[in-house]
């Protein structure tokens, strides 16, 4: 009798169990909950994702209690790692103070989300060099670095931002890079090194890509996300160049900076530009060679002004530098209505690096431009 009731209750036991975990450990969460708001929250947190779900818990049944957005603010009272996926239980901001459970992906934390707006501080005061938008989901770091520590949160694919500066960092011959997709990944894992021998042997100047994985710092609006500011992996960013001007490119020279000399508002580099709005344009370019001297990158070599005649409904070239510059960002740009002036960091033949002033201005119905009288000196013929 005493084995039968001790079978009878081991067995009501493990149902007991079976039913916690498929509710979503409900009861172990509505303990957690009580503790939670006794010792009070470990940190705040906001809403990254367009949409989320707070659950109940954190196992797969587990059923949704509230629907958040992105820019809401939550407490965060606790983390779990569940099956190698981060959780946070938290406390919502709406009428009955909902807690549950969210997956740690659709949310940032204040601590995190300070760094992101420390890193943003470096920028406040300079107009963005380009925009860019992501071609795949990526993350998005503090510093221009692989390391795990250094993530802020993903950045969903689609993702448009304004473009800061960059950084050239020398390619790993074999890269494991989380940012990049399986076929770059592939394509890094090529005998680059044979290739470079091989374009030595044949006089052929080395490549930027052959050489440099690239960094952009990026600005980032609310709509898209809480954090302003980051660094992504050059792989994943497809750079957009404005509708009107792209044409303009050339396969050996590309754009990599532009500003609007038309604009007064703060969208310079046609992040929202609206179709058929050609203007004028301060465009900085740069070839595929390596340039570095005492292993710095120039970050533009050539410098292109295009201005839109509304009347021939025609783009035309106002001025372009002859040769080679050896330039640095930012590009700054000052000025009200059709007079402007633009300052760049270019390199004198003996080393140093001198802010250069353009004045650009209209002449009639036509835009011209004023360089500075000693700027043959900063350019070199083309190669």
């Amino acid at each position: 009798m005493m084995i039968m009731r001790i079978r009878q209750f081991t067995a009501l036991f493990a149902l007991a169990a079976l039913l916690v975990f498929q509710t979503g450990c409900g009861l172990l969460d509505s303990a957690l909950g009580g503790v939670s708001s006794a010792i009070g929250l470990t940190d705040s947190a906001t809403v990254i994702s367009k949409t989320a779900q707070i659950r109940t818990s954190y196992a797969v049944v587990a059923a949704d209690l509230l629907e958040v957005k992105r820019g809401d603010k939550l407490d965060k009272l606790d983390e779990v790692t569940f099956e190698k996926v981060l959780w946070y239980r938290v406390r919502a901001h709406d009428d009955v103070g909902t807690e549950g459970w969210i997956e740690a992906q659709h949310v940032i934390t204040d601590t995190v989300l300070e760094k992101s707006k420390k890193l943003a501080e470096e920028f406040a005061n300079q107009s963005p060099q380009a925009a860019g938008q992501l071609r795949a989901a990526s993350n998005l770091r503090l510093v221009p670095d692989m390391a795990p520590e250094n993530i802020l949160y993903k950045l969903a694919s689609g993702s448009a931002f304004e473009i800061m500066t960059w950084k050239f960092v020398p390619k790993q011959e074999s890269p494991e890079v989380d940012d990049a997709s399986k076929t770059d990944q592939k394509a890094g894992k090529k005998t680059r090194n044979e290739e470079i021998e091989a374009a030595k042997e044949a006089n052929e100047p080395e490549k930027i890509e052959d050489k440099y994985d690239i960094w952009y710092q990026v600005k980032l609006d609310p709509s898209i996300s809480p954090a302003p500011a980051g660094w992504l992996f050059g792989r994943q960013v497809e750079l957009q160049v404005p509708s009107d001007i792209a044409f303009f490119q050339a396969n050996n020279r590309k754009f990599v900076t532009w500003q609007r000399l038309d604009s007064d508002t703060g969208d310079r580099v046609g992040l929202r530009e609206k179709v058929g709005s050609p203007g004028n344009w301060v465009i900085l370019t740069r070839t595929n060679q390596v340039k570095a001297i005492d292993g710095v990158e120039p970050d533009f070599d050539g410098i292109l002004i295009l201005a839109f005649d509304k009347y021939d409904q025609n783009f035309y070239t106002v001025w372009r530098s002859s040769g080679d510059v050896w330039g640095s960002l930012p590009l700054k740009v000052e000025g009200q209505g059709d007079n402007k002036t633009f300052t760049l960091q270019l390199r004198h033949p003996e080393g140093r690096m001198d802010e250069k002033r353009f004045n650009v201005f209209r002449d009639k119905n036509r835009i011209k431009l004023t360089p500075p009288e000693d700027i043959a000196q900063y350019m070199q013929k083309s190669k």
